[in-house]
């Protein structure tokens, strides 16, 4: 090679947690309930965790679905699955068995590792299909010896599978790499810094990618990783007063919770709170600030393996409704009609970088007209304002964000319109101040509301279910090319 030409040179990565039971042996890995693993002891349930898939039939590249609560189990799991070279598919909870059976099939996952709390929905979910359920909370299926971690693992590799819906109503699986995680973490810790004694507190599904990526991060780090079984805003403000917690990740219905539950400020020990789930209204930002809590906004999608884009809590009012500046592992561009947008102006929001997702699980007519030419194009709309800060002027399509989980318009659509008596149907959200969103629905048809609440539960997680249903003679507001105008709709019901 001619002197000073330039070498490309892929990256490894070595196993997290094996690294930090090799460099911090002692130091806290995991805290849940009144269970705590150092990284010794975490990298032994994960090499056997490792081997008991391995033995249960996993192969190489296969998808491996997990159904539980956040707690050590699919904490353990998310680092073994990998380690015995499958991929980590976490299934929200609170999906219908239906719902994670479709998951199931489109995946090809032949194991299924659920906990004893979700042991009915599973074996629900999986009746029928050549699947293997195996019993997270029983160590009968682990044997002695442990798969150890590989010291150099290629950054393309494949580590997790998370299903995320799309405006379709069909979910797609993201494949996420081990290098999507690393530089996401590298990411985060530039923009928010890193201490050794940091515990970040993850009090959000670890089914979710915010959730599951504080438990990557902190093993990359060698921190600590702080578990809730659920979110509770008295549990959050006393162990972010009295158990050193550093790092917080939440949205703000939660954060206006946390306010309500306790007026005291806060330690300087918390370092930052990340605030996802749309803009904060500036009576919660000025709160937060009163409180000496510092609030970053962020901006982020399952294909990018959580955050893109962070506002600082310096920004927080200064900059009011923005999503932040880009992080360092992200360029953000706005997109209209093909070419870049001018300030100011409202596009697409593409994405690029290395946490870019690899694509979608078996869709390769998705993941080429998702992923072109290296940008991620995400469906979102927003603009850039002269100083490079992102605004987002509206989610993708007509998503409905209600406590912090997204729910589909075309979903909720699809599953109402099976049912008897339906001719048409629109899904919309409204403004609630506790959730964020309610979802509601109206519906052309003679099915009563009985008939439709009790069909929607029965296709639906409970979150997605219309908390109100609206009776109209029809038909419903379309374009001239018969697609549903929903902001028409939404329009309608909020003038009453």
């Amino acid at each position: 090679m001619p002197p000073g030409t330039a070498r490309t040179v892929s990256i490894d990565i070595r196993d997290w947690v094996a690294e930090r039971a090799r460099t911090h042996p002692h130091h806290l890995a995991l805290e849940c309930e009144d269970e705590r693993l150092t990284y010794v002891d975490l990298d032994r349930r994960v090499a056997r965790t490792a081997a008991g898939l391995r033995a249960a039939g996993l192969s190489e590249g296969a998808p491996v679905a997990v159904l539980a609560g956040n707690g050590v189990p699919i904490a353990v799991l998310a680092h073994a699955t990998p380690r015995a070279g499958g991929l980590f598919m976490p299934l929200n909870a609170r999906l219908s068995a239906a719902e994670m059976a479709y998951q199931l099939r489109d995946s090809g996952a032949r194991l299924l590792v659920a906990t004893r709390e979700f042991a009915p929905l599973a074996g629900e979910a999986a009746g029928g299909l050549d699947v293997t359920v195996l019993d997270a909370d029983d160590a009968g299926w682990l044997p002695d010896a442990g798969i150890e971690g590989e010291t150099a693992i290629d950054a393309a590799r494949p580590h997790s599978v998370i299903y995320t819906s799309g405006t379709t109503g069909r979910p797609k699986g993201a494949v996420l790499t081990h290098g999507n995680f690393y530089w996401s973490a590298v990411a985060s810790a530039a923009n928010l810094g890193l201490a050794e004694g940091d515990r970040w507190l993850a009090c959000m599904p670890l089914f979710h990618v915010g959730g599951l990526s504080i438990l990557l991060r902190s093993a990359i780090y060698g921190t600590t990783a702080v578990i809730h079984e659920r979110f509770d805003e008295t549990r959050v403000n006393h162990a972010l007063r009295h158990q050193g917690v550093t790092l917080l990740s939440v949205v703000a219905t939660m954060l206006t919770r946390m306010f309500e539950a306790d007026p005291e400020p806060y330690p300087q020990t918390v370092r930052s709170v990340l605030l996802g789930g749309g803009p904060a209204p500036r009576p919660l930002l000025e709160a937060a600030r009163d409180r000496g809590l510092p609030v970053l906004q962020t901006y982020g999608l399952t294909e990018t393996a959580s955050q893109v884009a962070t506002l600082s809590p310096e920004d927080a009012l200064r900059k009011l409704g923005s999503a932040g500046l880009p992080l360092l592992s992200s360029t953000v561009r706005i997109e209209v009609d093909g070419r870049a947008a001018g300030v100011g102006e409202v596009g697409e929001i593409l994405v690029a970088g290395p946490t870019v997702c690899a694509g979608y699980l078996g869709r390769p007519d998705a993941t080429a007209q998702a992923i072109r030419d290296g940008w991620l194009h995400t469906g979102d709309l927003g603009t850039l304002d002269g100083e490079g800060y992102l605004y987002i002027a509206d989610r993708r399509d007509d998503l409905i964000v209600s406590g912090g989980e997204n729910v589909y318009p075309a979903e909720v659509e699809s599953a109402l319109l099976a049912a008897p008596g339906v001719s048409e149907c629109a899904v919309v959200g409204l403004p609630d101040d506790r959730w964020g969103a309610v979802v509601v629905a109206v519906v052309v048809g003679e099915a009563t509301e009985a008939t439709l609440e009790a069909h929607a539960r029965a296709a639906l997680a409970g979150y997605k279910v219309p908390r109100r249903f609206e009776s109209w003679p029809g038909p419903l507001p379309r374009t001239a090319s018969g697609k549903l105008q929903r902001h028409l709709v939404r329009h309608r019901l909020m003038q009453g």
